[in-house]
């Protein structure tokens, strides 16, 4: 909702907010991210100029981790022309990213342009802000979506006797002021345009919006070239009823206070495969655990723990490491998924000769990174 959703009153990302993400809890998590994205520029041969494009960056705490690694690594990246484009709807949010990334060096862009807001981040690149990923210019780009997908808004539906239902929401007749859930007393539009024939599930949440913006991602990497990481709580088409709140970090019924608690709904991954229509390749997905350690989290945290003076810090770094890592917390929740152009993992000409020296490098966290 523009005027009271949660993202446009609140969005309560952080400690003292309702839900806490990964680049919150350790640097290393977006420091690795962004060592993903040089790994894959060089992979596709280095082209002259990139767009890093993150759909719903939350405070910038990622996009900030990430620039940081672009600014060590300057020398690599000193003849490609980087800019960074956020798309973000809620003005509360866009504020707090302007600060983190700009110290507040923004202003507003002209109506003719497709950006709301620009500025310059503190290593010096280009940033602009769209409320639409349609708004985002063409060109080479690689794009994150770190729990971003779990936010947008989902059908639910129920296997009947009579056939699928949706499952709606209703004012409950017996108490006032409350809702209820409630099956459509016939088929609607929804249960006839998303459900697949072959489902066999007897529940089944289905986000019509994901699949729309895959779609748009891999159109746009098929044509401009570079890659899409999404990161978020997710299955590959196996789980049923998934959709909650949380509020001050606590579960939430869905149905009280609306606007006011944080809603989300686990990922389906085999969906956004299908919606990638074959336009790209797709990798994924895998658990968090094996895609951080895969680009070395474990190395970086042992050169970190290394360099830290005090015990304080070190207890953090290790908190922080079993909370990204360890399988009962994000470790095993978190799942990676990707969509590359399909001359990444096959070159066009070299199918029927498999000449060790064409052989593509490995795509970094859904293989070992190697360090060279």
């Amino acid at each position: 909702s523009p005027s009271q959703g949660y993202y446009t009153r609140r969005g309560g990302v952080g400690e003292s907010g309702d839900f806490i993400t990964s680049p919150e809890i350790s640097q290393v998590f977006g420091e690795l991210i962004g060592i993903w994205y040089i790994s894959e520029w060089m992979a596709m041969g280095k082209p002259s100029t990139f767009q890093l494009v993150e759909l719903g960056p939350g405070r910038g705490t990622l996009t900030e981790d990430i620039l940081r690694v672009f600014k060590q690594l300057s020398s690599v990246l000193s003849k490609c022309d980087v800019s960074v484009h956020l798309v973000e709807v809620s003005p509360k949010l866009s504020e707090i990213q302007a600060v983190m990334l700009t110290g507040q060096k923004v202003q507003p862009s002209p109506e003719d342009e497709s950006a709301y807001m620009k500025g310059i981040s503190k290593t010096g690149i280009p940033i602009f802000w769209y409320r639409d990923i349609q708004d985002v210019p063409p060109g080479y780009s690689f794009y994150i979506a770190h729990e971003f997908f779990d936010a947008l808004p989902i059908h639910k539906f129920q296997r009947t006797e009579k056939g699928w239902r949706e499952v709606l929401v209703d004012i409950d007749p017996e108490v006032p002021d409350q809702l209820r859930f409630v099956l459509s007393p016939s088929r609607t539009p929804a249960t006839q345009n998303f459900i697949q024939p072959e489902e066999t599930r007897d529940h089944v949440e289905v986000c019509p919006e994901a699949g729309v913006i895959v779609q748009r991602l891999a159109s746009r990497i098929e044509k401009d070239g570079g890659a899409a990481l999404v990161a978020d709580y997710g299955h590959d088409g196996t789980k049923t009823d998934t959709f909650r709140g949380f509020q001050n970090h606590k579960l939430h019924d869905v149905l009280s206070a609306p606007g006011t608690a944080d809603l989300t709904a686990d990922v389906d991954f085999s969906y956004l495969r299908k919606m990638a229509q074959g336009k790209t390749a797709t990798l994924g997905p895998i658990k968090q655990r094996e895609f951080l350690k895969n680009m070395g989290i474990d190395l970086r945290l042992q050169v970190l723990l290394q360099n830290s003076g005090d015990t304080a810090t070190r207890e953090q770094l290790l908190h922080s490491y079993d909370m990204l890592m360890n399988p009962e917390k994000m470790g095993d929740r978190f799942n990676f998924f990707a969509l590359l152009p399909h001359h990444r993992l096959v070159h066009p000409d070299k199918k029927d000769t498999p000449d060790s020296k064409s052989l593509l490098p490995p795509v970094a966290g859904f293989h070992e990174l190697l360090l060279k």
